[in-house]
């Protein structure tokens, strides 16, 4: 598989979000942020700054999700990253 231009096959990682009196977040909270933690799987043809298995943080509004040989895939520009960790 091989992401052409500036797109990134990123696999979406669940956190767990505690607030800082230590309340844990659940899942529809966590559903309202707009940014989303994600593993990088392979980058496209034309990323030159985003590396294969780099952690980053993504606008989830501007991705979507495909199934690639059986794994569930989220799919962004790069353009969409807004930190690489």
């Amino acid at each position: 598989m091989q992401p052409i231009g500036k797109y990134i096959v990123v696999s979406s990682i669940d956190e767990e979000i505690k607030t800082e009196s230590g309340m844990i977040l659940s899942g529809e909270d966590t559903d309202q942020l707009r940014y989303k933690k994600g593993l990088v799987v392979k980058p496209g043809t034309d990323v030159n700054v985003i590396k294969e298995n780099d952690l980053i943080y993504y606008d989830k509004g501007h991705s979507f999700t495909m199934i690639i040989g059986g794994n569930k895939c989220t799919i962004i520009r790069e353009s969409d990253v807004v930190v690489v960790c």
